[in-house]
């Protein structure tokens, strides 16, 4: 068995692992990011337009008796 052969493998091996690491890190942090900017854009809609939007046609007349 060759000590440097192994040595050297397992070094690259620890490599590969910390940088596979700092990427799904990175990735993670994207991702809480975009959370973020998600919840403040669902915060920031305005209810009465959204339904409006989905069905306009609702209090746009009314009926007057006299």
């Amino acid at each position: 068995m060759d000590i440097g052969l192994l040595s050297m493998a397992l070094s690259k091996s620890q490599v590969q692992q910390q940088a596979s690491m700092l990427i799904m890190k990175k990735a993670m942090g994207q991702a809480e990011q975009h959370n973020e900017v998600l919840l403040k854009l669902m915060g920031a809609v305005d209810t009465a337009a959204l339904e409006h939007a989905a069905q306009p046609h609702l209090g746009g007349n009314i009926d007057l008796k006299l």
